[in-house]
């Protein structure tokens, strides 16, 4: 089981990588400096070196196949066996086309065509490792075995006419390769942009993205919202309108003469003896000649 992030993931359990199928493809690797010496012996001449050769090679290719259908009958293929399969394969048939360019069987420019295209495939798996493994497809297979026909008549010391034979297999084996060469790129493509990981990578630029963009507009999470503005919000320069305001009085029911509504009597100050009256009494003229100045005193 993976866990990135949120995400679970449940990978099925694989084989063991310590299996005959994976030991015949090491045993493909190893066999690789015992055909380079049998081949390179003598500069070739030696016809029992170059059958030696040739013998090797064609136990070494045997295994190629056989290591595949042991692992898919058993249920061992593993991610070790899909990435040093092609690996042993590039490096029998390199040191064969090597092999036959140093003693002038093939030319060079082939041998050069061929590699180029063996080690870009090499180096896409590589890079490409990390979203998963790109399998040797049934193109690869084919010029796999284009090319192991083609060696193994440049390897045998054979008259003319299986000589030609060779180059036209050869010829074919070229195409082949370029043509799957192409495949793997777009495959390697199509993988690093539809794994999981690359899915992932996806959701998390997409979440970064989101994330920006609602700090950016002040909607996110740890940012805090402007208050709303109200009527006074308005700057010191923006002048208000003049609202009329409504009759208070009229708006609560209150009459014109409260006074009168409760019987009030209009002259107060006389019921009481205002002092303001009294005064006004003694400020007249009969008030001043003194009391008692009227005809019956």
């Amino acid at each position: 089981m993976i866990s990135a992030g949120d995400d679970t993931q449940v990978r099925a359990p694989q084989a063991s990588n310590w299996n005959l199928a994976n030991a015949l493809t090491l045993l493909r690797i190893a066999l690789v400096p015992v055909f380079a010496w049998f081949l390179l012996y003598d500069d070739g001449q030696q016809t029992a070196y170059r059958l030696l050769a040739a013998a090797v090679f064609v136990v070494a290719t045997a295994t190629d196949r056989l290591d595949g259908e042991i692992a898919r009958a058993r249920g061992e293929v593993t991610d070790f066996g899909k990435v040093s399969d092609p690996i042993a394969d590039k490096a029998l048939m390199g040191m064969a086309l090597i092999g036959l360019s140093i003693l002038d069987l093939l030319p060079w420019w082939v041998t050069v065509v061929v590699l180029i295209r063996e080690l870009g495939v090499t180096a896409l798996r590589i890079v490409v490792i990390r979203h998963g493994v790109i399998s040797a497809s049934r193109g690869g297979k084919l010029k796999t075995a284009l090319q192991a026909v083609a060696i193994l008549l440049y390897i045998l010391p054979l008259s003319f006419f299986w000589h030609v034979l060779a180059v036209v297999i050869m010829t074919l084996a070229v195409i082949v390769t370029m043509v799957t060469g192409v495949d793997y790129v777009l495959k390697a493509h199509t993988l690093r942009t539809t794994s999981p990981r690359a899915q992932l990578k996806r959701d998390r630029r997409a979440a970064a993205a989101f994330e920006g963009a609602e700090r950016t507009a002040g909607t996110g999470p740890g940012t805090t919202k402007p208050a709303a503005a109200g009527p006074d919000a308005a700057g010191p320069d923006v002048a208000k309108p003049d609202v009329a305001k409504p009759d208070v009085a009229k708006q609560h029911g209150a009459k014109p003469d409260v006074a009168k509504q409760h019987g009030a009597k209009p002259d107060v100050a006389k019921q009481h003896g205002a002092p303001g009256a009294s005064a006004r009494d003694q400020s007249s003229p009969s008030a001043r000649s003194g009391r008692g100045s009227g005809p019956g005193v």
